[in-house]
């Protein structure tokens, strides 16, 4: 069963003692009245604090892993919704946040920015020394969600585009759309330049960049591959031939105190997380308006892990 971190318990120790001389200092009855409440620090230090990022794909894989630990007999609470890598990886470090689904190029390389792994392969392998002391990589997934390049399909047509040097050929003024963090990634205008010699006007479009997209306001776009609307949108996703993008596949990062004792649950469920499923899964979001909560549960069941 689940064993208590070490700085936990030291924690609840240290508030158990500080609430004990409190009592002591402030209050005139007996210590020893069978009546004083001494309070409950036991409850928060057997859970398992799950993070996701503020990106509805990344929530249903923390919701799996959440539901999944759950059914496993481990106690979990749920910190969604943290926002981008500048803000939750401080919180991993730190033990705020135990276990995160995670894109294993692009943690490689806010950690690494020089790497040059690009295969999924070399990418994975690199990890265990890029990532802080604490964390880990637990088995990652074949399913994966990385960053692209992408066009509308007329917009291919109309300048005959399959790679990402191709855009060398567009005779129009080329606008980027991505989220705003973008402008200081690697694979962002600044690596597009140095990699292919293609030069874009970069706007900030954050959620709305394929929206932007099919409306033209931008004519190249930054999307992820798992990105259902590539196919409802009859969008284009040019191929990378000199990996400016590194493979990305979902790799569960965990604390490394719990990582043993949760990683024949959550290894199970990078096992069956297929590139086919994890697009299903964001259809059933975007197009079925399920609730994060109702996706995992019913792919927990059709994989036969709960």
């Amino acid at each position: 069963m689940f064993t208590r971190k070490k700085s936990r318990i030291a924690g609840a120790l240290l508030a158990g003692t500080v609430a004990a001389l409190v009592l002591a200092g402030c209050s005139s009855s007996d210590p020893l009245d069978p009546g004083t409440d001494g309070g409950d620090t036991d409850a928060p230090s057997d859970t398992i604090v799950v993070g996701s990022q503020a990106y509805y794909s990344n929530e249903i894989i923390a919701e799996i892993y959440a539901q999944a630990l759950e059914n496993a007999g481990f106690e979990v609470e749920r910190q969604f919704n943290i926002g981008q890598r500048d803000a939750y990886i401080p919180a991993l470090e730190n033990g705020e946040v135990d276990l995160f689904p995670e894109y294993s190029g692009n943690l490689l390389q806010f950690f690494d920015p020089e790497t040059t792994a690009r295969t999924s392969e070399d990418v994975y392998a690199a990890l265990p020394d890029a990532l802080p002391d604490g964390l880990v990589v637990l088995d990652q997934s074949t399913a994966s969600d990385q960053d692209s390049y992408t066009v509308t399909a007329a917009f291919a047509e109309q300048y005959e585009l399959a790679t990402i040097p191709d855009l060398a050929n567009v005779t129009e003024p080329l606008k980027l759309g991505g989220p705003p963090e973008l402008a200081e990634r690697p694979y962002g205008p600044t690596g597009l330049l140095d990699t292919y010699g293609i030069e874009v006007e970069f706007t900030p479009t954050g959620d709305t960049t394929v929206e932007d997209l099919v409306a033209g306001t931008v004519n190249v776009a930054n999307v992820f591959t798992a990105d259902p609307r590539i196919q409802t949108e009859d969008l284009v996703v040019l191929d990378d031939p000199e990996g400016l993008f590194l493979a990305s596949n979902v790799v569960p990062v965990a604390n490394a105190e719990i990582a043993d004792e949760i990683a024949d649950v959550i290894n199970a469920v990078s096992a069956a997380l297929t590139p086919e499923g994890l697009v299903a899964l964001n259809v059933q979001s975007t197009q079925d308006q399920l609730s994060a909560e109702d996706i995992a549960s019913q792919w927990l069941e059709e994989n036969g892990l709960v």
